[in-house]
């Protein structure tokens, strides 16, 4: 029998994977959208001082905030929950709410040493937090067809950083201006307003905090 050849075969995988897509992947890939929007309008900031694409940067979290509300309840209103939207969600998210907010963070003035250790520590809890969250999910729903709780804050709480950005910015508060100040800490500035990030990151991986999902 004759084999079918290598490119009519990688054609057809891709093509079946596109068909896997639904409705509320296409929800997902918008939050992932608005990530990547949030981070390009970032390094456009640190390049031109322009406060309206700090606003806007800003404005993409909460747009990525509803496009994944939207994209859960789209996937249980039809019925097409699946291992694959269940990762690109992750993937998604930890670009949003993950990526996005450290972005937004250092563009606003919080480059010190001390402020990117604990922004790669807010975006490494994220990606744990997350992670944890798909190994345990089965578990966690005991049988049912959603997680009751979860485990930690869920990562698109750090809309709320997003949201203190926008409104030190509006302020004027951002760059050498920001809030609190800077500090020198042996050889590393640390401006203290990143301590939101570190709280935030360490809620996210805390194993004692149950919040209900609803």
């Amino acid at each position: 029998m004759p084999t079918t050849p290598p490119v009519v075969e990688r054609a057809r995988k891709h093509f079946s994977m596109i068909r896997g897509f639904h409705l509320a992947d296409v929800f997902t890939l918008g939050n992932a959208a608005c990530g990547v929007g949030v981070v390009f309008l970032s390094m456009a900031y640190v390049a031109s001082h322009s406060l309206a694409q700090f606003l806007w940067a800003a404005a993409l979290a909460p747009a990525a905030f509803v496009f994944d509300v939207f994209d859960g309840r789209i996937a249980r209103w039809r019925q097409t929950q699946s291992a694959l939207g269940r990762e690109l969600d992750s993937l998604a998210d930890v670009i949003s709410f993950g990526v996005a907010p450290a972005a937004l963070a250092f563009a606003a003035g919080l480059d010190g040493g001390w402020d990117c250790a604990i922004l790669i520590y807010f975006v490494g809890c994220g990606v744990s937090r997350l992670a944890r969250f798909n190994v345990t999910a089965e578990s966690l729903s005991a049988g049912g067809d959603k997680v009751k709780y979860f485990e930690g804050t869920p990562i698109p709480t750090s809309v709320v950083l997003v949201g203190v950005l926008a409104w030190a910015a509006w302020q004027g508060r951002i760059g050498d201006a920001v809030w609190g100040g800077i500090w020198m800490l042996g050889p590393w500035a640390l401006h203290p307003l990143t301590l939101l990030f570190a709280l935030s990151g360490t809620l996210m991986i805390s194993k004692t905090l149950r919040i209900p999902k609803l």
